[in-house]
Protein backbone atom coordinates (compact mmCIF):
# COMPACT_ATOMS: atom_id res chain seq x y z
CA UNK A 1 0.00 0.00 0.00
CA UNK A 2 1.10 3.47 -0.72
CA UNK A 3 0.46 6.48 1.11
CA UNK A 4 -0.52 5.57 4.28
CA UNK A 5 0.02 7.09 7.86
CA UNK A 6 -0.88 5.95 11.08
CA UNK A 7 -3.51 8.31 13.50
CA UNK A 8 -1.71 10.16 15.99
CA UNK A 9 -4.39 11.56 18.56
CA UNK A 10 -3.49 15.14 17.87
CA UNK A 11 -4.57 15.10 14.30
CA UNK A 12 -8.23 14.65 15.55
CA UNK A 13 -11.03 16.96 16.74
CA UNK A 14 -11.06 16.22 20.06
CA UNK A 15 -9.90 12.82 22.06
CA UNK A 16 -11.10 9.70 21.92
CA UNK A 17 -11.48 7.50 25.22
CA UNK A 18 -10.35 3.98 25.18
CA UNK A 19 -13.48 2.90 22.64
CA UNK A 20 -14.96 -0.24 21.08
CA UNK A 21 -17.00 -0.32 17.51
CA UNK A 22 -19.19 -3.04 17.87
CA UNK A 23 -20.06 -3.96 13.68
CA UNK A 24 -22.51 -6.30 12.38
CA UNK A 25 -21.66 -7.70 8.84
CA UNK A 26 -25.29 -8.33 7.75
CA UNK A 27 -26.11 -10.99 4.81
CA UNK A 28 -27.98 -13.90 4.10
CA UNK A 29 -26.32 -17.24 5.63
CA UNK A 30 -25.89 -18.43 2.52
CA UNK A 31 -23.45 -16.36 1.15
CA UNK A 32 -20.72 -16.70 3.10
CA UNK A 33 -17.35 -17.36 1.79
CA UNK A 34 -17.18 -21.31 2.86
CA UNK A 35 -20.74 -21.68 1.05
CA UNK A 36 -19.60 -19.89 -2.14
CA UNK A 37 -18.61 -23.11 -4.17
CA UNK A 38 -22.19 -24.91 -3.26
CA UNK A 39 -25.24 -24.50 -5.62
CA UNK A 40 -27.68 -24.35 -3.50
CA UNK A 41 -31.88 -24.21 -4.08
CA UNK A 42 -33.30 -21.21 -4.02
CA UNK A 43 -35.57 -22.56 -1.14
CA UNK A 44 -32.26 -23.15 1.03
CA UNK A 45 -31.95 -18.89 -0.08
CA UNK A 46 -35.08 -18.10 0.68
CA UNK A 47 -34.80 -20.05 4.21
CA UNK A 48 -31.86 -18.05 5.11
CA UNK A 49 -33.24 -14.49 3.85
CA UNK A 50 -35.89 -15.22 5.85
CA UNK A 51 -33.82 -15.26 9.22
CA UNK A 52 -32.08 -12.56 8.97
CA UNK A 53 -34.49 -10.34 9.92
CA UNK A 54 -35.16 -12.11 13.64
CA UNK A 55 -31.12 -12.48 14.26
CA UNK A 56 -31.06 -8.94 13.65
CA UNK A 57 -33.91 -7.95 15.30
CA UNK A 58 -32.48 -9.79 18.57
CA UNK A 59 -29.36 -7.91 18.00
CA UNK A 60 -31.25 -4.38 18.16
CA UNK A 61 -33.15 -5.39 21.24
CA UNK A 62 -29.99 -6.35 22.96
CA UNK A 63 -28.19 -3.37 22.43
CA UNK A 64 -30.54 -1.58 23.62
CA UNK A 65 -30.91 -2.65 26.58
CA UNK A 66 -27.40 -1.76 27.45
CA UNK A 67 -28.00 1.32 25.59
CA UNK A 68 -25.03 1.21 22.82
CA UNK A 69 -25.16 1.89 19.25
CA UNK A 70 -23.08 -0.33 16.69
CA UNK A 71 -22.47 -0.33 12.82
CA UNK A 72 -24.32 -2.02 10.61
CA UNK A 73 -22.28 -3.04 7.27
CA UNK A 74 -25.38 -4.52 5.15
CA UNK A 75 -25.62 -6.03 1.58
CA UNK A 76 -27.02 -4.32 -0.89
CA UNK A 77 -29.56 -6.88 -2.43
CA UNK A 78 -30.77 -8.29 0.95
CA UNK A 79 -31.37 -3.94 1.82
CA UNK A 80 -33.74 -4.08 -1.22
CA UNK A 81 -35.36 -6.74 -0.20
CA UNK A 82 -36.24 -6.22 3.31
CA UNK A 83 -35.80 -2.24 3.73
CA UNK A 84 -37.69 -2.40 6.71
CA UNK A 85 -35.42 -3.92 8.32
CA UNK A 86 -32.86 -0.99 7.15
CA UNK A 87 -35.33 1.31 8.65
CA UNK A 88 -35.40 -0.10 12.39
CA UNK A 89 -31.28 -0.58 12.10
CA UNK A 90 -31.65 3.36 11.18
CA UNK A 91 -34.46 4.25 13.79
CA UNK A 92 -32.56 2.84 16.67
CA UNK A 93 -29.83 5.04 16.16
CA UNK A 94 -26.90 2.93 14.71
CA UNK A 95 -24.77 3.59 12.04
CA UNK A 96 -26.11 1.92 8.54
CA UNK A 97 -23.01 1.09 6.25
CA UNK A 98 -22.15 -0.85 3.41
CA UNK A 99 -21.46 -4.58 2.64
CA UNK A 100 -21.37 -4.14 -0.87
CA UNK A 101 -24.10 -5.47 -3.44
CA UNK A 102 -24.01 -9.16 -3.79
CA UNK A 103 -21.34 -10.25 -1.06
CA UNK A 104 -18.58 -10.55 -3.96
CA UNK A 105 -15.21 -11.78 -2.91
CA UNK A 106 -13.12 -8.12 -4.21
CA UNK A 107 -10.91 -10.47 -5.53
CA UNK A 108 -13.27 -12.04 -8.06
CA UNK A 109 -14.39 -8.76 -9.44
CA UNK A 110 -12.71 -6.17 -11.79
CA UNK A 111 -11.92 -2.39 -10.98
CA UNK A 112 -14.70 -1.70 -12.81
CA UNK A 113 -17.30 -4.41 -11.67
CA UNK A 114 -16.52 -3.35 -7.95
CA UNK A 115 -16.93 0.76 -8.96
CA UNK A 116 -20.59 -0.53 -9.70
CA UNK A 117 -20.95 -2.90 -7.44
CA UNK A 118 -20.32 0.03 -4.40
CA UNK A 119 -21.87 2.75 -6.11
CA UNK A 120 -25.13 0.46 -6.46
CA UNK A 121 -25.19 -0.48 -2.97
CA UNK A 122 -24.50 2.80 -1.42
CA UNK A 123 -27.49 4.77 -3.33
CA UNK A 124 -29.57 1.97 -2.59
CA UNK A 125 -28.77 2.13 1.03
CA UNK A 126 -28.90 5.72 0.98
CA UNK A 127 -32.49 5.82 -0.64
CA UNK A 128 -33.32 3.60 2.03
CA UNK A 129 -32.40 5.41 5.03
CA UNK A 130 -31.88 8.79 3.60
CA UNK A 131 -28.54 9.74 5.27
CA UNK A 132 -25.50 9.38 3.99
CA UNK A 133 -23.59 6.02 3.77
CA UNK A 134 -19.65 6.65 4.40
CA UNK A 135 -18.36 3.41 5.59
CA UNK A 136 -17.89 0.24 3.61
CA UNK A 137 -16.19 -3.48 4.24
CA UNK A 138 -15.38 -5.70 1.52
CA UNK A 139 -16.86 -9.35 2.29
CA UNK A 140 -14.65 -11.39 3.98
CA UNK A 141 -11.89 -8.74 4.00
CA UNK A 142 -11.18 -9.35 0.57
CA UNK A 143 -8.90 -5.93 0.32
CA UNK A 144 -5.67 -7.89 0.12
CA UNK A 145 -2.39 -6.74 -1.58
CA UNK A 146 -3.84 -7.63 -4.88
CA UNK A 147 -6.71 -5.94 -4.65
CA UNK A 148 -5.91 -2.21 -2.55
CA UNK A 149 -6.19 -0.59 -6.07
CA UNK A 150 -9.97 -0.46 -4.17
CA UNK A 151 -9.19 2.17 -1.93
CA UNK A 152 -8.90 4.55 -4.62
CA UNK A 153 -12.51 3.75 -5.74
CA UNK A 154 -14.22 3.79 -2.90
CA UNK A 155 -12.65 7.18 -2.31
CA UNK A 156 -13.97 7.88 -5.67
CA UNK A 157 -17.57 6.96 -5.03
CA UNK A 158 -18.00 8.95 -1.98
CA UNK A 159 -17.10 6.42 0.69
CA UNK A 160 -15.11 8.12 3.73
CA UNK A 161 -13.59 5.21 5.80
CA UNK A 162 -13.51 1.59 5.24
CA UNK A 163 -12.71 -1.59 7.69
CA UNK A 164 -11.56 -4.15 5.12
CA UNK A 165 -7.68 -4.70 5.60
CA UNK A 166 -7.04 -7.39 8.33
CA UNK A 167 -3.42 -6.84 9.61
CA UNK A 168 -3.20 -10.56 10.02
CA UNK A 169 -2.25 -13.70 8.15
CA UNK A 170 -4.97 -15.95 7.32
CA UNK A 171 -5.65 -18.33 4.52
CA UNK A 172 -9.30 -16.11 3.40
CA UNK A 173 -7.53 -12.70 3.63
CA UNK A 174 -5.25 -10.21 5.26
CA UNK A 175 -2.53 -7.80 4.92
CA UNK A 176 0.13 -9.10 7.51
CA UNK A 177 2.18 -5.58 7.16
CA UNK A 178 -0.71 -3.45 7.29
CA UNK A 179 -0.85 -1.02 10.49
CA UNK A 180 -2.79 -2.42 13.64
CA UNK A 181 -4.93 0.70 14.53
CA UNK A 182 -6.70 3.56 12.51
CA UNK A 183 -4.72 4.69 9.38
CA UNK A 184 -5.16 7.08 6.53
CA UNK A 185 -4.60 5.42 2.86
CA UNK A 186 -4.35 7.76 -0.37
CA UNK A 187 -3.35 11.68 -1.07
CA UNK A 188 -3.80 13.76 2.06
CA UNK A 189 -6.85 15.57 0.23
CA UNK A 190 -8.59 12.16 -0.27
CA UNK A 191 -7.41 9.97 1.98
CA UNK A 192 -9.52 7.42 3.49
CA UNK A 193 -9.66 5.85 7.21
CA UNK A 194 -9.03 2.47 7.64
CA UNK A 195 -10.18 0.77 10.78
CA UNK A 196 -8.44 -2.84 10.92
CA UNK A 197 -10.37 -5.27 13.36
CA UNK A 198 -8.42 -5.71 16.03
CA UNK A 199 -5.93 -8.33 16.57
CA UNK A 200 -3.89 -10.42 19.09
CA UNK A 201 -0.11 -10.03 19.25
CA UNK A 202 1.62 -12.91 21.16
CA UNK A 203 5.52 -13.51 20.39
CA UNK A 204 5.81 -15.09 17.03
CA UNK A 205 2.14 -15.00 16.36
CA UNK A 206 -0.48 -12.38 15.46
CA UNK A 207 -3.82 -14.03 15.77
CA UNK A 208 -6.66 -12.34 14.25
CA UNK A 209 -9.63 -11.80 17.18
CA UNK A 210 -12.03 -9.21 16.49
CA UNK A 211 -15.39 -11.85 16.34
CA UNK A 212 -16.54 -14.39 13.83
CA UNK A 213 -15.24 -17.90 14.64
CA UNK A 214 -12.70 -16.16 17.17
CA UNK A 215 -14.96 -15.37 19.02
CA UNK A 216 -17.09 -18.14 19.19
CA UNK A 217 -13.85 -20.67 19.46
CA UNK A 218 -11.46 -19.30 21.77
CA UNK A 219 -12.81 -18.06 25.35
CA UNK A 220 -13.86 -14.70 25.78
CA UNK A 221 -10.68 -13.36 27.61
CA UNK A 222 -8.70 -13.12 24.34
CA UNK A 223 -11.15 -10.87 22.70
CA UNK A 224 -10.87 -9.02 25.80
CA UNK A 225 -6.66 -8.75 25.73
CA UNK A 226 -6.80 -8.01 22.20
CA UNK A 227 -9.14 -4.81 23.02
CA UNK A 228 -6.44 -4.22 26.10
CA UNK A 229 -3.81 -4.12 23.50
CA UNK A 230 -5.06 -1.98 21.05
CA UNK A 231 -6.19 0.14 23.58
CA UNK A 232 -2.85 0.29 25.30
CA UNK A 233 -0.80 0.36 22.34
CA UNK A 234 -2.55 3.13 19.67
CA UNK A 235 -2.28 6.96 19.68
CA UNK A 236 -6.04 6.64 18.94
CA UNK A 237 -7.69 4.01 21.52
CA UNK A 238 -10.26 2.65 19.16
CA UNK A 239 -10.99 -1.68 18.55
CA UNK A 240 -12.96 -2.95 15.79
CA UNK A 241 -15.13 -5.96 16.34
CA UNK A 242 -17.23 -7.48 13.77
CA UNK A 243 -20.35 -10.25 13.89
CA UNK A 244 -22.78 -11.74 11.91
CA UNK A 245 -26.61 -11.70 12.28
CA UNK A 246 -26.48 -15.58 11.71
CA UNK A 247 -24.18 -16.10 14.72
CA UNK A 248 -26.84 -15.41 16.96
CA UNK A 249 -29.18 -17.64 15.28
CA UNK A 250 -28.46 -21.14 17.19
CA UNK A 251 -31.92 -22.66 15.86
CA UNK A 252 -31.26 -22.13 11.97
CA UNK A 253 -30.93 -25.45 9.60
CA UNK A 254 -26.88 -25.45 8.74
CA UNK A 255 -25.82 -25.41 5.33
CA UNK A 256 -24.27 -28.84 3.50
CA UNK A 257 -20.66 -27.78 4.37
CA UNK A 258 -17.91 -29.93 4.66
CA UNK A 259 -16.15 -31.25 7.96
CA UNK A 260 -13.75 -28.43 8.23
CA UNK A 261 -15.71 -25.68 6.88
CA UNK A 262 -18.85 -26.73 9.17
CA UNK A 263 -16.78 -26.57 12.36
CA UNK A 264 -15.69 -23.70 11.45
CA UNK A 265 -18.91 -21.82 10.48
CA UNK A 266 -21.12 -23.23 13.61
CA UNK A 267 -18.41 -23.78 16.34
CA UNK A 268 -19.57 -22.40 19.47
CA UNK A 269 -22.85 -20.62 17.51
CA UNK A 270 -24.97 -21.83 21.30
CA UNK A 271 -22.97 -19.37 23.39
CA UNK A 272 -22.86 -16.33 21.40
CA UNK A 273 -26.12 -14.63 22.67
CA UNK A 274 -24.31 -15.02 26.11
CA UNK A 275 -21.38 -13.90 25.50
CA UNK A 276 -22.12 -10.90 23.77
CA UNK A 277 -24.48 -9.96 26.44
CA UNK A 278 -21.20 -10.03 28.44
CA UNK A 279 -19.04 -7.95 26.65
CA UNK A 280 -21.75 -4.87 26.46
CA UNK A 281 -21.63 -3.36 29.60
CA UNK A 282 -18.01 -3.75 30.17
CA UNK A 283 -16.87 -0.57 27.20
CA UNK A 284 -17.32 2.58 25.68
CA UNK A 285 -19.09 1.53 22.20
CA UNK A 286 -19.16 3.89 19.72
CA UNK A 287 -20.21 3.67 16.12
CA UNK A 288 -17.56 3.83 13.51
CA UNK A 289 -18.55 7.09 11.98
CA UNK A 290 -18.55 8.75 15.77
CA UNK A 291 -14.80 7.83 15.18
CA UNK A 292 -14.45 9.50 11.52
CA UNK A 293 -15.93 12.55 13.15
CA UNK A 294 -13.99 12.50 16.10
CA UNK A 295 -10.65 12.38 14.06
CA UNK A 296 -11.77 15.16 11.49
CA UNK A 297 -14.04 13.92 8.52
CA UNK A 298 -17.64 14.61 8.71
CA UNK A 299 -20.13 13.32 5.63
CA UNK A 300 -21.35 15.12 3.59
CA UNK A 301 -25.25 16.38 3.34
CA UNK A 302 -27.33 13.40 0.98
CA UNK A 303 -29.35 14.73 -1.09
CA UNK A 304 -32.11 12.37 -1.18
CA UNK A 305 -33.43 11.42 -5.64
CA UNK A 306 -36.56 12.08 -6.39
Amino acid sequence: MRNVVVLDQAEGKEALPPSVILSFDVEEHWRIEAASHLALPEATRTYHAGRVAGSTRWLLEALAEQGVSATFFLVGELAQAQPDLVRAIHRDGHEVASHGWDHRNVQRMTPAEFQRDIRQSKDTLEQIIGQPVVGYRAPTFSIVSQTTWALSLLREEGYLYDSSIYPVCHDRYGIPTAPRGLFRVGEPEASLLEIPPVRLDLPGLNLPMGGGGYFRLFPLGLMRWAIAQTHASQAVPVAMLYFHPWEFDPDQTPLPLGALSRWRTYVGLRRSRDRLRALLPDYHFVRAVDVLEAVGATPTPFAAVS
